[in-house]
């Protein structure tokens, strides 16, 4: 049923009623692997016409109240083309985050055999620490480790700890995303790491959605101990919205809204989710998506949205067979 927006104060934007953010992953490269998304791009991917492509996605955001962006250097030319749009934009008023820890080599092609590659190291975090800042310069609030799991070599490389670190005396939040099904032992172990009595992390990005909720808790820990926690994959890479559960659909048809709004709400009426991201193709998808601060769920009907979860385990396999397109 429609209601009363959910409006939670954002500290990153005084001026947004909202707490969603936008991610850029669908717009810096070609190829990804969110269903729904090839029919709102271009037919031509080439850079011109995806850079075009991201300034109109977030040219409405801005419009809408969204004063938070996600990038990261895995993300084709998210991060250039994000800069490029400040810089003509002129605005100053936006918090951005970007990751590190993945390469992007997928050439700009559809059909690249590999599109990114993943490694943990202080060298890796050096180059590609160099490479954000060099585009985004002193834009950059929040920098993360990109899909950090229990068996990343960071748990143990002191050296990269206290480069990481390093960046919060000059200003910079450090943080870390996570996937996989093992997502809450990795959040609280990675809270855990300190480097001269102070923690390496004070933010957190997971995949929190219907199908995968299995990192709640954790977040919600996070959350009680003064961390910031971000949430992604809000909509599990489209498959809330290209083949939503009945019971999602009958609540949107209800609401009058998409079910993407109903998944975005309930990612919302998370206490400890302080920004939730979304990761439209184009201004359409946007507005789909943020008509979710216009839905409210009452306890009951988020408690029956509760058996829509998957196990773990499938989840995170139906996710990484997921095809590039």
């Amino acid at each position: 049923m429609a209601g009363t927006p959910l409006m939670l104060e954002n500290p990153h934007g005084k001026d947004s009623p909202l707490r969603i953010g936008l991610g850029l992953a669908a717009l810096g490269r070609p190829a990804y692997i969110n269903l729904g998304r090839s029919s709102e791009l271009p037919v031509r991917r080439d850079v011109r016409a995806m850079r075009e492509a991201t300034f109109a996605v977030l040219d409405a955001a801005y419009a809408a109240g969204v004063r938070w962006v996600d990038v990261a250097r895995s993300y084709g030319r998210a991060e250039e083309f994000l800069a490029g749009w400040l810089d003509e934009r002129g605005h100053r008023d936006l918090t951005v985050s970007s990751k590190w820890g993945y390469t992007y080599v997928g050439g700009w092609r559809m059909d690249a055999t590999m599109h990114e590659v993943k490694e943990h190291s202080a060298g890796v975090f050096s180059r590609q620490w160099t490479e954000s800042r060099s585009l985004l310069g002193n834009a950059i609030n929040l920098y993360q480790v990109h899909s950090l799991t229990v068996d990343s070599p960071l748990f143990t490389d002191e050296a990269l700890q206290r480069a990481l670190a390093a960046l919060s005396d000059d200003g910079v939040r450090v943080g870390f995303s996570t996937s996989g099904p093992k997502q809450a032992e990795v959040i609280r172990r990675a809270f855990e790491l300190e480097v001269a009595g102070r923690p390496v992390f004070s933010a957190v990005q997971s995949t929190w959605n219907l199908l995968e909720p299995s990192a709640g808790p954790a977040l919600a820990e996070a959350h009680a101990a003064g961390n910031l926690v971000l949430v992604k994959e809000t909509l599990a890479n489209g498959r809330l919205v290209v083949n939503p559960p009945p019971a999602i659909t009958r609540l949107a048809q209800r609401s009058g809204v998409g079910a993407d709004a109903i998944a975005v709400a309930a990612v919302l009426a998370q206490p400890w989710a302080d920004t939730v991201l979304v990761g439209p193709a184009s201004p359409q998808q946007l507005t789909a998506n943020l008509a979710a601060t216009g839905v409210e769920l009452p306890p009951g009907e988020l408690a029956g949205l509760r058996a829509l979860a998957e196990p773990p385990e499938r989840y995170w396999d139906r996710r990484s067979s997921l095809q590039w397109q």
